[in-house]
């Protein structure tokens, strides 16, 4: 089974969190589990805030890449197409809100299981929640858009 992310064209998989041609990023891969999507991660110790606790950043950061790959998929399926073929949905975010609801241990593999709760073709919002241990610790909700066309690679880089 892909990675959503992997299903993304090679010149629009560069994102940070999530991009499977970025080799210092996270490269976080998310898979369809039933009707939601779950991925993990498992923070190293550059990404601590303080000793034994991961960084609040890194959370907002695997909560937003999470959901627009969820909604890059979703909203494929609604217009009639998958990720491989035309048309190539690409999302960004345009609004992003997480709740930090408890302390999120460094040194175990984070879960994230999100989503989508309304899905358009140009538009979808997502919901997830980062687990830790069986315990949420974060909770975020972000709203999806299809990726501008000022932000489209163009011919020669």
């Amino acid at each position: 089974m892909s990675a959503i992310q992997d299903m993304y064209p090679d010149e629009l998989s560069y994102c940070y969190g999530c991009g499977k041609n970025n080799p210092d990023g996270h490269r976080l891969k998310s898979y369809w589990d039933g009707v939601e999507a779950v991925a993990h991660f498992m923070p190293q110790p550059y990404h601590m805030a303080i000793p034994g606790f991961v960084y609040g950043g890194l959370i907002a950061s695997l909560i937003d890449c999470h959901a627009t790959g969820i909604a890059s998929a979703a909203a494929s399926a609604v217009v009639g197409g998958d990720m491989r073929g035309v048309p190539r949905l690409r999302f960004v975010t345009a609004n992003l809100n997480v709740d930090y609801l408890a302390p999120t241990p460094m040194g175990v593999e984070l879960e994230l299981r999100g989503r989508p709760i309304e899905v358009k073709a140009r538009k979808v919002v997502v919901e997830v929640t980062l687990s830790a241990l069986g315990q949420a610790c974060a909770r975020g909700r972000v709203v999806a858009v299809v990726m501008p066309d000022a932000m489209a690679p163009r011919d020669g880089g």
